[in-house]
């Protein structure tokens, strides 16, 4: 692999989106996050420092993503062997079923789970962090109190949710959130403060204070007096993070990790591997005849997870050595290429929600990696918010199963939801070389695939990979593409063969949000992008 070929051609740009440093990086999705990031490693924290500040900063300046009402998944190299941290939430004692109707599964105070973010970065900066937990929460804390600059994204995401906003009796979210019951404008300082008071509290007493003491307590009584399910009890019981193996494969050259179940660093390596079966100068002999067998890959991909879902902590049905052996892989890819007709329609499994989730890549000088992505699930999740503290609860009532009580992901108490991040990591032997992720629903496999097509197999650069045009097709056939920056003979040849097509704008949100960071291979600094379709920065030291 022509590692210096890719590194060399890296343009740093004046917008912060493709960076250089020398001794650590990080990229998320807004720039006061990053900021709290490299503010860390100038302190000589380091990668779990930086990505904890950062995550928690997010919590603060990017609502419409994440925060302390949501879940946070990491991967992590910490020079020995990497570890997945599966931050996920919990369903509360009292759901089940029947208590949880289809539209209260979407917004409001009995959408929610019970938050794990907080109980997550604390577990994980308790164990391999290096600076004062009051050190890493200082940014957030000031980017609460004096607040931020509201981006025109977040204006419009803003107008776009504005009736789910209004349609929570309490309006509390509103309250929060908008300016009057209206967006806010871009330009407009966005503070805080009885979520400034929340992370001070935190920041001195830990996260107990959270689950067990006077905020849990609030939290109680706010679910209590809007009919929500979550309880004292429920936070109480804390939910850790589980430190589990991380999924891994090789594509081409590279050894790929990613997270296991019930996250979906499976469903990217399972596309890895089918495409590591066909040769480069094979695949990317014909740009039409590429894009074709990349949908009908994310197809077959889609339909192993859809088909075979499973819960590490229950179910353990489906071998994953069977389901990423190089023989199964052949063995799909090879039905693919031979088929002469596309099986079409399925059922369809993919939502139309979009951007729900943040991400952020961080490499130290060191050279141990952190893959984080957190969310409260939709765009403004919940859409209520904890009265007196701040923060939005989230919705992950959705990614539960409802229908099936055999289902491994049944809602019941204490269940985890479904989830489809994938935080990635790339190494070239024992060394780190990449950290990668996106945010995006079901596109996110498909999202991290292409960009690390580009760079692997075309020699695409760090940037060039991170704006190159980006399609996805769901299970059912619909085919989401940045229509204007793709061939039109691509558009005639996917509307001959009966796929719908779901044309986007040129860097559409819809279509994932990239955030990576490169040690570069022969070791004279760091190379990070952040998405164009995001408001984030990459930057070091």
């Amino acid at each position: 692999m022509r590692f210096s070929h890719i590194e060399s051609k890296f343009k740093k740009s004046e917008d912060g989106k493709c960076a250089v440093a020398s001794r650590g990086m990080i990229a998320t999705a807004f720039p006061d996050a990053t900021h709290a990031g490299v503010e860390m490693l100038k302190k000589s924290g380091n990668a779990i420092d930086a990505a904890c500040a950062a995550a928690l900063a997010l919590s603060v300046c990017e609502p419409q993503s994440s925060g302390l009402g949501g879940q946070t998944m990491l991967l992590i190299h910490t020079g020995k062997k990497p570890i997945a941290i599966d931050g996920s939430s919990r369903a509360p004692s009292l759901a089940h079923v029947n208590a949880v109707g289809r539209d209260a599964r979407g917004y409001g105070y009995r959408a929610c789970t019970v938050p794990s973010t907080l109980a997550t970065l604390w577990y994980v900066h308790k164990h391999y962090g290096t600076l004062p937990w009051t050190t890493v929460a200082k940014p957030a804390i000031s980017l609460a109190e004096n607040g931020y600059i509201i981006s025109r994204l977040q204006h419009e995401l803003q107008k776009r949710e504005l009736d789910t906003f209004h349609r929570v009796p309490s309006r509390s979210g509103v309250h929060y959130f908008l300016k009057n019951g209206e967006p806010y404008e871009p330009g407009d300082r966005f503070c805080q403060p009885d979520l400034a008071r929340l992370l001070k509290t935190i920041a001195a007493g830990g996260v107990e204070e959270f689950y067990r003491g006077d905020i849990a307590r609030q939290i109680d009584k706010d679910m209590r007096e809007h009919d929500g399910l979550l309880r004292y009890d429920d936070l109480a019981l804390i939910p850790w993070p589980i430190v589990r193996r991380p999924v891994k494969r090789t594509f081409r050259d590279l050894t790929v990790y990613s997270m296991p179940p019930p996250c979906s660093g499976r469903t990217l390596l399972f596309t890895l591997m089918m495409l590591n079966a066909v040769r480069p100068e094979d695949l990317h002999h014909d740009p039409i005849r590429k894009s074709l067998l990349l949908i009908e890959v994310f197809r077959k991909a889609l339909l192993e997870r859809s088909d075979r879902p499973f819960d590490p902590n229950f179910y353990a049905q489906v071998d994953v050595k069977y389901m990423l052996s190089k023989k199964f892989a052949a063995r799909s890819i090879n039905r693919i290429t031979r088929s002469s007709k596309i099986p079409m329609p399925l059922r369809e499994t993919e939502d139309e929600f979009s951007g729900e989730t943040t991400h952020l890549s961080v490499i130290d000088e060191q050279g141990m990696a952190v893959s984080l992505t957190q969310s409260i699930e939709t765009v403004y999740g919940s859409k209520a918010a904890a009265r007196g503290l701040g923060f939005l609860y989230n919705n992950y009532m959705m990614d539960f199963e409802y229908g099936m009580p055999s289902h491994p992901f049944y809602l019941r108490p204490n269940a985890v939801p479904w989830a489809t991040v994938a935080p990635t990591l790339l190494f070239d032997d024992n060394d780190v070389w990449l950290a990668v992720g996106s945010p995006g629903s079901e596109r996110i496999f498909s999202t991290i695939t292409q960009f690390l097509v580009h760079m692997i197999d075309e020699g695409y650069s760090l940037d060039e990979a991170m704006r190159a045009p980006r399609l996805h097709c769901s299970l059912g056939g619909r085919v989401s593409l940045e229509a204007a920056r793709f061939p039109p003979e691509l558009i005639e040849a996917l509307d001959s063969r009966g796929y719908r097509l779901d044309k986007r704008e040129p860097f559409s949100f819809y279509l994932g949000a990239l955030h990576a960071v490169m040690k570069k291979h022969d070791g004279t600094g760091f190379q990070g992008v952040a998405e164009i379709r995001r408001d984030g920065i990459a930057a070091g030291m």
